[in-house]
């Protein structure tokens, strides 16, 4: 039986890639704390030998009919983007993937109401809301399998919570698998118009879009660091106000994985929040607690008590 082993919602920024002095000269000389934040979590957790893939659920994927894990025995190649070329310019990268588990998770779609359909196309696009992450905390460590999942636009909250679902019961079908799963994507997501952006480049919350979006993303944050998941899903219609990047689905199909408003893990902050011309960005991490993801025992790390469909 495989088990989430830890869980992340980790900001991907164009910022943390680019080159160090162009980093400083944008954030008044200093250096920004989502880029140390990375760097430590990788010594912290990405280091480590007691997991053996990463699921990444891709804020900037979308897909329309159905949600797409991807299934390649290896993805390899150089990444241009097609947002910010000038930043993101002819990136290597190359990395295992896991075919098995990506099949099994899209094997469990009809039992948890949804569409999943596992793709190994090698010219599948691939999106910096992975390969930034993959940059910090998987280039280096050949050995570790890296799979993305994207989201879905015509999905809603239910739909990505099944998502979540399916992903733990794939999980839990993969003999001795053990996965780390990010939600790669921001909190609230407005930027400033092009011609103020240059004025809110630097990293202070203060260049956040609006007080209200602060306040909104602060008060999340404090509920994740008490592992009061429950308030994050029960105040979604509130949060949606300040246009969270994707409608916040990368992290409501993680927390589908974790056991929804039962999961009780408490955030462990790597870095600042920090503003990005605009938009909410914060590293936080999530180990599985001693008594499961849900405090109901080792037994509940990836499944819990299934919701109506």
């Amino acid at each position: 039986m495989g088990e989430i082993v830890g869980a992340g919602l980790l900001a991907h920024v164009p910022t943390i890639v680019l080159p160090k002095e162009e980093r400083l000269a944008l954030n008044e000389g200093k250096e920004i704390t989502l880029v140390t934040g990375l760097q430590q979590l990788r010594e912290d957790v990405f280091e480590r030998d007691d997991y053996d893939t990463v699921v990444v659920l891709d804020s900037h994927w979308a897909t329309t009919v159905e949600f797409v894990v991807t299934a390649q025995d290896r993805r390899a190649g150089l990444f241009t983007s097609e947002e910010l070329p000038r930043g993101m310019c002819r990136m290597p990268y190359d990395f295992p993937g896991d075919p098995e588990l990506a099949h099994n998770i899209a094997s469990f779609a009809d039992k948890r109401g949804t569409w999943i359909t596992a793709i190994d196309d090698d010219y599948l696009p691939i999106y910096y809301a992975t390969i930034n992450l993959w940059k910090f905390l998987g280039e280096g460590l050949p050995g570790k399998r890296w799979v993305t999942i994207g989201v879905c636009q015509t999905g809603d909250m239910e739909d990505h919570l099944r998502l979540g679902r399916a992903l733990a019961d794939g999980i839990a079908a993969t003999p001795g698998r053990r996965v780390l799963v990010i939600a790669s994507g921001a909190l609230s997501h407005t930027f400033w118009p092009l011609r103020e952006i240059r004025e809110h480049e630097a990293s202070d919350p203060a260049h956040i879009f609006t007080p209200e979006a602060r306040a909104a993303d602060e008060k999340r944050i404090a509920w994740f660091e008490e592992g009061r998941h429950d308030k994050v899903l029960d105040t979604m219609d509130e949060f949606w106000k300040y246009k969270p990047e994707a409608k916040f689905f990368h992290y409501l199909m993680m927390a589908g994985a974790l056991g929804e408003q039962d999961c009780v893990a408490k955030a462990r902050r790597y870095g600042e929040y920090e503003n990005s011309v605009g938009t909410g960005q914060v590293h936080l991490w999530f180990d599985r607690p001693a008594t499961g993801w849900t405090g109901r025992g080792p037994a509940a790390a990836t499944s819990h008590t299934p919701r109506a469909l």
